[in-house]
């Protein structure tokens, strides 16, 4: 069964599949063939606003989680972003790329939650 998989751009070795950037900016250092990107999802990350109140500070996360999937739920883009993922994952997995340090608080995590729970209410 095909998943998605949430890993950071940094790493050397990831599993193939379709590959999307979901970061607003572009990761730094970096290049775009490296990258072999699929997909960038920057329509789909966190707003600049709440990226900069967030600064990766783990006291906020689950605040922060409540306003970026609320922000998820107004996002015009979010249906087309979610039928993207679905149909990729009929031919393959689908990595969420990002370049966040911290493994257990960042918008990937929420992201991932958010994709996965769409996906199942239409299965």
């Amino acid at each position: 069964m095909r998943k998605i998989i949430l890993t950071r751009i940094y790493d050397k070795d990831f599993p193939s599949g379709f590959r999307i950037l979901c970061d607003r900016i572009w990761p730094r250092g970096i290049s775009k063939e490296r990258a072999n990107l699929d997909y960038w999802a920057k329509d789909i990350a966190p707003s600049n606003d709440l990226r900069k109140w967030f600064n990766h500070d783990p006291e906020k996360f689950a605040e922060f989680s409540n306003l970026y999937l609320d922000e998820l739920s107004k996002n015009p883009k979010s249906n087309e972003f979610v039928n993207l993922v679905r149909e990729s994952l009929k031919k393959e997995d689908v990595l969420l790329l990002i370049g966040a340090r911290d493994n257990q608080h960042n918008h990937g995590l929420v992201l991932e939650d958010f994709l996965n729970k769409r996906l199942a209410q239409n299965d």
